[in-house]
């Protein structure tokens, strides 16, 4: 058997009428760059989400440099994220002159609100905003970073590149990622939830001058054509994009309930083989989930392993697909060095590093190949050497 860890060919068979409708209609349109077609998805995005305006660009790259433009945020300001996360993350930050603050991630990987307070004590810049990362489709935890933000007078800017759709349960309400910042940033990649042909992007807001803000900077600050009072780039997403991700749209609910179900029986099988039990591998905690409340989305299922590597090429071997995110965190970075970060100075992000393994969930797979890779990863997991399964408590837990 074959497991691959992403099988876009099987999700192509799904809606290929839908998408190849979708482009034949761009193509008879003839109408290339925005217009009706990102408008139309506009409009369907912001009430997915949940927010009053969503803006389509380019990638999710730059919805988080279009969104940190917008926020008039560059040279001088500083900027607080986790250092476990996809690089643009940061590098949108450096990008606009800003300098990233690293916090280190709890068990959960996503940013720390504990971490983040200390970062912002200890921190001699001039923070002017947080990004937390919604990382493999978890939210963060929202409230505590919300609060936190506001004690200390800064913006917040979601990455939920990896997590459409996902929920969080915050003053009574059920709210969806992306829409309790000041801005929320998306991905359509390929590999995403839901993804487009190629790259492209959306920023949402409930705030109308931001929204016409990230729409005058996408179109290289013109307005109207050819005038230029600000700045922007080239952050407009194509409109074969728009219409591939709208054709996609309506089956992102059933996608996301079989990425739901087979991290389920991930958790089932993991626990039932004795796994878990015996310290082979550690499962992330899980989402806290009331009635209506969805708190994963499972861009990516992750358990943590000892000799990752070694585990990672057995699977290879037995036709197994799988993927680190992410082998190097950001601080340790070399483009980040002079930031003045060492090996040490974030020990959960860094332990992270070195034992997360990202295994398939993409919605075609079927039970008889979680089986099949639960068999390989326990096969692979009895042929580590025991000192390196029994590593210390505090490693494993870190």
């Amino acid at each position: 058997m074959r497991v691959p860890l992403l099988d876009l060919a099987a999700q192509y068979e799904s809606v290929a009428w839908d998408v190849e409708a979708a482009i034949q209609r761009v193509l008879a349109s003839q109408r290339f760059i925005l217009g009706p077609e990102v408008e139309a998805l506009e409009d369907r995005l912001a009430a997915y989400c949940g927010t009053r305006f969503a803006v389509g660009v380019s990638s999710g790259s730059d919805a988080l440099l279009a969104s940190l433009m917008a926020l008039g945020i560059g040279p001088g300001d500083a900027v607080l994220t986790t250092p476990f996360t996809f690089f643009a993350t940061a590098g949108a930050i450096a990008r606009v002159g800003a300098t990233p603050v690293f916090a280190d991630i709890g068990a959960d990987l996503n940013l720390s609100p504990e971490a983040a307070e200390r970062a912002l004590k200890e921190s001699p810049l001039k923070v002017r905003a947080i990004i937390p990362v919604h990382l493999y489709g978890r939210p963060c935890r929202m409230a505590e970073l919300l609060d936190l933000a506001a004690s200390h007078g800064l913006e917040v800017i979601e990455d939920a590149a990896q997590a459409i759709g996902a929920d969080y349960e915050y003053r009574g309400r059920i709210w969806r990622t992306g829409s309790l910042g000041r801005l929320g940033c998306f991905s359509f990649f390929p590999s995403k939830n839901l993804g487009c042909l190629g790259d492209g992007g959306l920023v949402t807001t409930d705030d109308r001058g931001l929204a016409e803000r990230v729409r005058l900077l996408r179109g290289h600050g013109a307005k109207p054509k050819y005038f230029h009072a600000h700045i922007g780039g080239n952050f407009r997403l194509d409109a074969l994009q728009a219409a591939v991700v709208s054709a996609k749209l309506p089956h992102l609910e059933s996608w996301t309930a079989a990425r739901r179900a087979h991290a389920a029986t991930y958790r089932r099988v993991l626990e039932e083989r004795g796994l878990v039990r015996r310290g082979l591998v550690r499962l992330l905690p899980k989402p806290e989930e009331s009635e209506g409340v969805r708190g994963h989305v499972y861009n990516q299922f992750v358990v943590r392993v000892p000799a990752r590597d070694a585990v990672r090429q057995h699977l290879q071997a037995a036709g197994v697909g799988s993927e680190v995110y992410y082998p190097l965190p950001l601080h340790l970075q070399e483009c980040f060095r002079y930031l003045g970060y060492h090996e040490g100075d974030l020990p959960r992000a860094e332990q992270a590093a070195r034992d997360s393994l990202a295994l398939p969930v993409y919605p075609e797979l079927a039970e008889a190949q979680i089986n099949y890779v639960v068999d390989c990863l326990e096969e692979a997991l009895l042929r580590v050497p025991p000192p390196q399964i029994a590593a210390p408590e505090a490693r494993l837990h870190a």
